[in-house]
């Protein structure tokens, strides 16, 4: 116990107000935590280092007038952060170069911070604020007067307005910051196309009396929700953003529990994470052809109000965490999770670490406010893991919505062209190379198996090797690891050795004819004519053998996906 209050943030005054927000937003460098305090509205910033006990007065961000509602981190700058509050204003902060919450001064003498911008235009309370994921300045927040503002931060001004008709539950960016969804007490699900201030697609969401919740999912078409029926049953829903009339697959029943379900999704590894408000459970879904796939589940004892989940850029690599969260407890704590994959983690792992968003933005405001398209650059995990910082891999890239009114088109069947034979100089003995076998997928998160924190010396499989789990003393205190109880699979062979066994001899070691004569052109002729016969022989035995491949390529994937 003493462990884990050593890696927890302590003695906080978390705010009980009842308005469904997710109380914390974490960057790689702070912690905000939206506080109950008197005589107006405020929240803390809380260095992510300064773990244990908090004194009993730190510096707050002050300046609201009413309780703060919510708030967000810049995506570009991990030291600007965006304020909601019920008396209807949006603050922007700064946090001073050197913040701690533990100055060297007398608790009299400690100094709240006070906001460096105002946005006013909402008449009634702020609910929700969020920063665009792609364009720098630009903010979109939610207000009890029932629309959805677009501020140029830079500007100061409201440049565009979003007419929803009811109180707004939730929203979410699309990963180039053109589209927006939206969650409403109508139980309508909008999917936005912000700078035409309309709606793309309307449709009905969770039918349940209770708040929804929406998440894009990443650089996807596609969009989860989390909601109720109308028995009261936790949902979970995924939709196609070009065809959202109803969700892909149907609603999916999670369970009975009352608390609203917090959606996290992590792009890099396609996993889901439901975060139960009011229970202290965390369950996660990895996304495999528009199914989401059950991985396990994070269980506590103590319930959560408030969850937040760290960016890619912040986890540590060298303890193989995927991502870690912070869970309010009793409204006094904060505690870190930590979601570990049990490797030995002596190397970078690059399967689940790839290049992620970085911290430089694909526009600036006024190019998104004038049309503009694009995805942030992406930065390598591996020199975040060097300690060498944020390394650009790749720039922005230019990223249009495309049509939203058709159904996303099908991938088109590949065409299975005959080879057509191919006249080959006759070389004495030339040696043929062979074949290359077919590359394995990478390996999804399923596949990688784990280990669900509850029995500390299960053992997973791996699709190269089978690996010991160490015990849970060795793993980080709050953690958990990503990982599935997988069924016993029979014995197969390698995809690779199935096909090269098929393969014929002929194949494998192709001798060119050499005639014994070398003076009469007729011989010539009889041994050319000789090699393009072998020539079409083998292409047919080659095209042949191609579509065999393929129908035991279909069959194996077939009995694997039964098998799981």
């Amino acid at each position: 116990m003493s462990g884990r209050f050593d890696q927890c943030y302590d003695n906080l005054r978390v705010s009980r107000n009842a308005w469904d927000t997710n109380l914390l937003k974490v960057n790689p460098k702070n912690l905000a935590v939206n506080w109950e305090s008197g005589g107006g509205g405020a929240f803390a910033v809380i260095p992510l280092e300064e773990r244990g006990k908090l004194p009993d007065r730190i510096p707050l961000f002050r300046g609201h007038t009413a309780v703060v509602l919510d708030t967000d981190w810049n995506p570009f700058n991990d030291d600007l952060i965006a304020s909601g509050s019920d008396d209807g204003k949006v603050f922007l902060w700064r946090v001073p170069e050197g913040f701690t919450v533990r100055p060297d001064v007398e608790a009299d003498d400690i100094q709240d911070i006070a906001p460096v911008g105002k946005l006013s235009g909402h008449p009634k309370k702020v609910g929700h604020v969020l920063f665009n994921p792609a364009a720098e300045n630009v903010l979109a927040t939610a207000s009890g007067d029932y629309t959805v503002k677009l501020w140029d931060v830079e500007a100061g001004a409201s440049k565009l307005s979003l007419d929803v008709g009811d109180i707004v539950q939730s929203l979410s960016w699309s990963a180039n910051g053109s589209l927006l969804v939206t969650t409403s007490r109508d139980k309508k699900l909008r999917i936005w196309d912000v700078r035409q201030e309309r709606p793309a697609h309307e449709s009905q969401g969770h039918s349940g009396a209770k708040n929804s919740r929406a998440v894009w999912l990443g650089e996807r078409d596609r969009v989860a929700t989390t909601g109720f029926s109308k028995m009261s049953d936790r949902q979970l829903a995924l939709w196609d953003i070009r065809a959202a009339r109803e969700p892909i697959n149907g609603f999916k029943t999670l369970d009975s529990i009352s608390g609203v379900c917090m959606p996290f999704w992590d792009d890099d590894t396609s996993v889901l994470y439901l975060a139960g408000r009011g229970d202290g459970n965390i369950r996660y879904f990895e996304l495999e052809n528009d199914k989401f796939e059950f991985l396990s589940e994070y269980k506590s004892a103590d319930p959560q109000r408030g969850v937040a989940f760290m960016p890619k850029r912040g986890v540590n690599m060298h303890e193989n965490e995927l991502t870690r969260a912070f869970k309010t407890v009793n409204d006094s704590y904060v505690e870190p999770i930590s979601f570990i994959v049990p490797r030995r983690a002596e190397t970078f792992q690059d399967d689940i670490y790839p290049p992620t968003i970085g911290a430089t933005p694909a526009m600036n405001s006024s190019e998104w406010f004038s049309g503009k398209e694009a995805i942030p650059g992406k930065i390598s995990m591996a020199s975040l893991y060097d300690g060498q910082g944020l390394k650009e891999v790749t720039g922005a890239v230019d990223k249009p919505t495309g049509s939203l009114d058709t159904p996303s088109p099908k991938p088109a069947e590949p065409e299975v062209k005959k080879a057509e034979p191919t006249i080959v100089k006759p070389t004495p003995r030339e040696p043929v190379s062979e074949p290359t076998p077919a590359a394995r997928p990478a390996p999804s998160m399923k596949d990688q198996g784990g280990f669900d924190g509850r029995d500390a010396s299960r053992r997973f499989l791996s699709p190269l090797s089978v690996r010991h789990v160490p015990p849970r003393s060795h793993l980080p205190p709050g953690s958990a690891a990503l990982c599935v109880q997988r069924k016993s699979l029979p014995l197969l062979p390698p995809l690779p050795l199935l096909l090269l066994l098929l393969l014929p001899l002929p194949l494998l070691l192709l001798p060119l004819p050499v005639s014994a004569s070398t003076g009469g052109s007729s011989n010539v002729s009889r041994d050319i004519e000789e090699i393009k016969n072998l020539i079409a022989a083998q292409t047919k035995t080659i095209a042949d053998q191609a579509q065999q491949m393929q129908a035991l390529t279909s069959e194996l994937e077939s009995l694997r996906s039964k098998l799981n």
